[in-house]
């Protein structure tokens, strides 16, 4: 028997991401842009197992100059989202900032001491992701995503 729970919260994020992306196509980006107070921007991954293009949208606690800082919460689901697992495989990913040019981007999960040290001003920049890490029992990991051109 299928796990219900996951397969409705899979259809959820697909449906929800997927309308939030055509929001932000449709009107050019003037809608979209900004979610819960944070900038959005679309993250494009390889499939580790198909190898095609994934896009979603996420929120940007943290805007580092050229790098921005994501957090793989899935709403404090218990297993990390698949972008997580495909950038994690792969971390040549494509951003587009806020409706911007797309650019190539790498993306590298924070260490323990560097995730530690930046979580408390994620969670300033939105304290909902207090709620999502006691949700769950694994540590939300921190990916950072810096221009190609900076390693």
């Amino acid at each position: 028997m299928p796990d219900l729970h996951r397969t409705a919260t899979e259809l959820f994020l697909k449906t929800s991401t997927t309308l939030h992306r055509r929001l932000i196509d449709v009107t050019a980006g003037k809608l979209g842009t900004r979610f819960k107070n944070m900038p959005t921007l679309t993250l494009t991954t390889t499939g580790r197992r198909t190898g095609k293009p994934h896009t979603v949208v996420l929120t940007v606690p943290i805007v580092d100059g050229p790098r921005y800082l994501i957090v793989a919460s899935r709403g404090g689901d218990e297993i990390s989202p698949a972008w997580f697992h495909n950038l994690s495989a792969n971390p040549s990913v494509e951003v587009s900032f806020q409706h911007g040019p797309s650019q190539p981007m790498t993306a590298r999960v924070l260490p323990a001491a560097e995730r530690e040290a930046r979580w408390p001003q994620i969670l300033q920049a939105y304290p909902g992701y207090a709620t999502y890490q006691n949700r769950t029992t694994r540590v939300i990991p921190v990916v950072e995503l810096s221009p190609r051109s900076d390693h």
